[in-house]
């Protein structure tokens, strides 16, 4: 097959995960004009990846412990399938959220400075639930690329790895810029390639430093850096 072949075919899959706008998404439930986030609340971040096992989870979560321990409220809120196992060793703040969020039936786990919750199929529920209380990050997964998520987000960030064709993340950006605002686009265990953008933001390897994430506290070193930069472009207000 040739290459312009096979970015097709690779295109033609992307294009599967794609979900129309949030008014024919799941079962036709759409996005309240009132629920979409006023300039001034927390950042809602939708986080996607472009394939399995490219850190979606790992940005994720780096992300919301970078906003967090910017924030007032100390903590931030990841939207996600929440795993229990391990013992948990959690900050005050995101144990705290965790109480708020779980009175109002939510599964909750406080982990580290996040507090990981599930939106039990009502993200938009969530987003208001959490306005004017903590930043949210939404790990929406490489299963499908826009949506009531997108929606959402005041910001959405795009996961991809050098392995991926570039040519993929700019197809699934500009199908997220229909739904929502325009996408950043981070490169995840990036090496210093010229075939990507120079507007996207690499995110260096660094097991340390994805270890903190996934245990829900700030990256170190290099990754940190870049991390610190993707917090400040997402709470950036667009204008």
């Amino acid at each position: 097959m040739s290459r312009r072949g096979a970015l097709g075919a690779l295109a033609a899959g992307v294009g599967s995960l794609l979900l129309e706008p949030a008014e024919e998404d799941g079962a036709g439930a759409g996005v309240p004009s009132s629920i979409a986030p006023p300039l001034g609340t927390r950042p809602v971040v939708a986080v996607f990846g472009l394939a399995r096992g490219c850190g979606t989870t790992t940005v994720a979560r780096a992300l919301a412990a970078e906003l967090g321990c910017r924030d007032p409220s100390g903590t931030a809120a990841v939207e996600c399938e929440p795993r229990s196992g391990g013992v948990p060793l959690a900050a005050r703040p995101a144990a705290r959220l965790a109480r708020m969020l779980a009175r109002s039936g939510r599964v909750t786990r406080a982990h580290g400075r996040i507090c990981l919750v599930h939106a039990a199929g009502d993200p938009a529920g969530l987003v208001e639930t959490l306005s004017g209380v903590a930043p949210l990050v939404i790990d929406a997964g490489s299963g499908a690329v826009g949506g009531v998520c997108a929606s959402l987000a005041t910001r959405s960030v795009l996961v991809t790895t050098p392995a991926l064709e570039p040519s993929l993340a700019e197809l699934a950006g500009d199908c997220l810029e229909r739904v929502g605002p325009p996408p950043l686009v981070t490169v995840n265990r990036s090496r210093d390639d010229p075939a990507h953008s120079p507007d996207w933001l690499l995110l260096p390897e660094s097991r340390m430093g994805a270890g903190l994430a996934l245990s829900g506290r700030e990256s170190r070193g290099e990754l940190g850096r870049a991390v610190g930069v993707l917090a400040d472009l997402c709470a950036e207000p667009l204008a």
